[in-house]
């Protein structure tokens, strides 16, 4: 009954948050106004900018900000024990991660849509401008080039994930014309959208469906990368109401059925027990450890778990979402409490059930080598040691065998169980890949733009290719050239051949926990100086700011001259030493450039803020 018991209370403890703290962020310190006029109607354009309900936005922004982050975060961080981790993914949520998102979403709105890249170089200075923006170019790089990997390794492991994935797509884009043209709604559609994803779900094992699974399961990974780039460019530069809006809406829907279903599986799980098939009744309890402050080959705790789980608690790539797309679809002002605020929560509440499943649900059952395990046995097998946890593979197979244990005690077959699972965690990895790919179209423009002139300002005339880049075509085409380049260099030095093509992403994944924790805490930066100019609060963002500057900073540290020692004298790695000595130099630029400033900024408006200050100080540069 104990995690029946956690999983309610860490409900009812999102839920009272976004009804309190939530409220009190929206209406006393941002000020929310539903007689503002939000950038989606200012300046709807019918591509990026469209005016657009509460509950599709919700989709969109949560099922882009969830991706697998939520799910591979907290199921190689329970080593350390799941209290630690369970603490993490509760408070962190609510008091640093959603308040991130939340803010980074409203100040963007405020600003025309834009990222917190380009918002930071009125808010601060240039300099700072420029330097936020190519940090995120980098992240998103990583992103780009990895997520295609992390798609085909999910379906390569679940081949029964492959046709429900795809057949979303045609069916997105049907549902998108039919409401963008026919004024259908929204809601109807793809309810049987899901039905028709959740039958080829069941049936997916026999006849069509299983050789058309079988066959894209058996691409090598380098056409896998490249099919799915291609869908990004693709998806990332049509109107965001032909498929990213009803695609994201039917996989928002098929999260919060399959968190459902998760949730009544662990209730039945704890009060009427479980029995895998071939072994006896298995009682629900909690199999990982409480506590476990050195698994072995595992980073120490301080500051590593605050890297290892982002998503979940708090992730700087949220930022990019809630500034980049999210902001352009909100019409009003009000709805950014349930889309900024409340989705994280949501996502709170997933790794939270993600860290159930693991660390309890996997004691139901686990079939290793063809044999079944139960108890702390299952436990130890999954989760031998930190390097062969650490595995995509690994990780992904605790949450979706515990969570499929949970399904079972529902009464489902377990092939149908597991492949629930695995079209949940696939699907989030898609819509994060096409995100992704329209933020880092964003982000070459606004490079692009600083760096050679904004295209119809005077005085400005770009040359030709930063012109190009401020298309959105030319912008995009950049974005995934640059990503396809990555992912294609051979990992770790092995030989150039298509069998080692596709993997490239992985050799600056180590690089991307930091860093992107690192995004979270200049992005509170950017939020504190948005609120500090406007002579309101900003206590309840000092601590959090603070905190997600030190601990990717500590951690950062930490690779580069403990473990694995990057720039340890006899095994540097110039490549990962020297990008992340970059970026600690560019965080300690940052932070100097911030406290120059800071001093001057109280109750100072910066330039083109269009808004007068209670008191009525002009604005200044």
């Amino acid at each position: 009954m104990e995690t029946l018991l956690i999983a309610l209370l860490s409900g009812i403890g999102f839920l009272a948050a976004y009804h309190t703290y939530g409220r009190w962020l929206g209406s006393k310190i941002f000020k929310l106004s539903a007689d503002a006029v939000c950038p989606s109607e200012r300046l709807e354009d019918g591509v990026d900018y469209v005016p657009t309900s509460k509950s599709v936005v919700f989709g969109h922004h949560f099922t882009s900000i969830a991706g697998t982050g939520p799910i591979v975060g907290p199921a190689i961080a329970i080593m350390w024990g799941w209290v630690p981790a369970l603490l993490w993914v509760v408070f962190g949520s609510i008091f640093i991660g959603a308040v991130h998102d939340f803010g980074a979403l409203v100040v963007s709105l405020r600003n025309n849509g834009q990222t917190v890249g380009d918002i930071a170089g009125r808010l601060l200075n240039k300099r700072v401008r420029l330097l936020f923006l190519f940090t995120l170019f980098m992240a998103l790089t990583v992103v780009l080039a990895i997520f295609g990997l992390v798609i085909a390794a999910v379906f390569k492991q679940y081949p029964a994930a492959i046709f429900p994935c795809v057949i979303q797509i045609p069916i997105a884009l049907v549902i998108g014309i039919l409401l963008h043209r026919k004024g259908v709604g929204l809601l109807v559609p793809s309810l049987l959208a899901l039905v028709v994803m959740y039958l080829t779900v069941i049936f997916g094992d026999s006849g069509f469906l299983a050789d058309f699974n079988a066959t894209l399961a058996a691409w090598p990974i380098w056409i896998w990368v490249g099919v799915l780039l291609g869908y990004s460019y693709v998806a990332s530069v049509l109107p965001v109401w032909t498929l990213l809006q009803p695609r994201d809406f039917i996989n928002s829907l098929q999260l919060i059925s399959a968190l459902a279903l998760i949730v009544f599986g662990l209730f039945a799980a704890a009060v009427m027990g479980y029995t895998p098939d071939g072994g006896t009744e298995q009682s629900l309890k909690f199999v990982a450890p409480a506590f476990q402050m050195h698994p072995e080959g595992a980073p120490m705790i301080f500051p590593f778990l605050f890297i290892t789980i982002a998503c979940g608690a708090c992730s700087g790539f949220h930022c990019l979402v809630s500034s980049g797309t999210s902001s352009k679809q909100l019409k009003s002002e009000p709805d950014a409490r349930f889309v900024g605020y409340g989705s994280m929560l949501t996502e709170g509440f997933l790794a939270t059930l993600v860290i159930l499943a693991c660390g309890a649900g996997l004691g139901l059952g686990l079939m290793k080598d063809g044999v079944l395990l139960t108890g702390e046995a299952a436990w130890s097998a999954q989760y031998t040691s930190w390097s062969a946890a650490g595995s995509l593979g690994m990780k992904v197979g605790a949450f979706v065998q515990g969570s499929a244990n949970f399904l079972q005690a529902l009464g489902l077959p377990a092939a149908v169980a597991v492949a629930l699972m695995g079209v949940l965690v696939a699907s989030f990895a898609g819509t994060t890949l096409d995100t992704a790919c329209r933020l880092q179209r964003y982000v070459v423009q606004e490079l692009a733009a600083t760096l050679g002139g904004k295209l119809g300002e005077k005085k400005a005339s770009p040359a030709v290719p930063f012109a190009l880049l401020q298309n959105k075509h030319g912008a995009t085409v950049f974005a995934v050239v640059i990503a396809t380049v990555m992912a294609a260099i051979p990992q770790g030095g092995a030989e150039w051949s298509l069998a080692n093509a596709g993997k490239g992403g992985l050799t600056l994944w180590p690089l991307f926990g930091a860093t992107n924790q690192l995004l979270a805490g200049l992005s509170f930066l950017v939020i504190t100086f948005y609120l500090w100019r406007r002579g309101r609060a900003i206590w309840f963002l000092a601590i959090p700011m603070v905190f997600m500057l030190i601990m990717p900073m500590w951690a950062m540290l930490h690779q580069l001259f403990v473990s694995p020692g990057w720039l340890k004298a006899g095994q540097i790695n110039y490549l990962l030493g020297g990008i992340g000595l970059a970026t600690i130099a560019l965080e300690i630029w940052m932070i100097v450039e911030a406290l120059k400033i800071f001093p001057k900024a109280k109750g100072v408006l910066e330039e083109g803020a269009g808004e007068q200050l209670p008191e009525g100080k002009p604005a200044e540069a």
